[in-house]
């Protein structure tokens, strides 16, 4: 089992094990991997995460729960709730923000749930009406800098749907400039251009 954090584009894996799916990683010159658990180790990662040749990390552990709260300590937490939103035709909401495409989400409010907080953000952002929880997706992890803090951000992901046909009305003081609605099918360039956590939300739309 492992658990994924983006710095930047670069995976980081926190696991107990390694996976199939991890075992290319370790075969790579510019990747990190360490196999230990304290403090100096937990830095050492976050440092080397942060080099411009490094292009991966896997911290390894056979207790993940521990490690997790160890690392989770580095960072300055924030929730956050988000929306892949799907019309009635079948196609799946994406909105143009600081250069790329994205899915409604924000940080959770004091008082509210995660689910609250994803449908208030969907609403908030697109200006949909009334968008419908259908299940849970993923969890995402990334991390980046912010008032000279490190920032770990955790966003809870949901599969939603809305009734007919809306009028949409991007935020723009949220920096949010388009908003259309897509068919799997014309998903590419939605791939090409979009950060790395919401292509694992796609990817994982696509197993339904």
């Amino acid at each position: 089992m492992y658990i994924k954090i983006y710095f930047g584009e670069k995976p980081l894996f926190l696991c107990d094990e390694i996976t199939p799916d991890l075992e290319p990683y370790l075969h790579h010159d510019d990747a990190v991997f360490i196999d230990e658990f304290s403090t100096p180790a937990l830095k050492s990662m976050i440092y080397e995460m942060d080099l411009p040749h490094i292009h991966a990390g896997i911290l390894k552990h056979n207790d993940l729960k521990a490690l997790k709260m160890a690392f989770w300590k580095k960072f300055t937490l924030i929730k956050a709730g988000g929306g892949a939103v799907w019309g009635e035709d079948g196609a799946l909401l994406f909105i143009f923000r600081r250069g790329k495409w994205d899915l409604p989400k924000g940080k959770l409010d004091e008082g509210e749930t995660i689910e609250q907080c994803a449908i208030r953000e969907v609403e908030e952002e697109t200006g949909l009406q009334y968008p419908v929880i259908t299940k849970p997706l993923i969890t995402t992890y990334h991390t980046y800098y912010e008032s000279g803090k490190h920032i770990l951000k955790e966003s809870f992901w949901f599969e939603m749907k809305v009734d007919g046909k809306q009028v949409l009305n991007p935020q723009t003081e949220e920096d949010i400039h388009a908003i259309k609605w897509l068919m799997p099918s014309g998903w590419k360039d939605i791939m090409e251009n979009t950060f790395p956590s919401i292509r694992d939300v796609l990817a994982e739309l696509k197993k339904g």
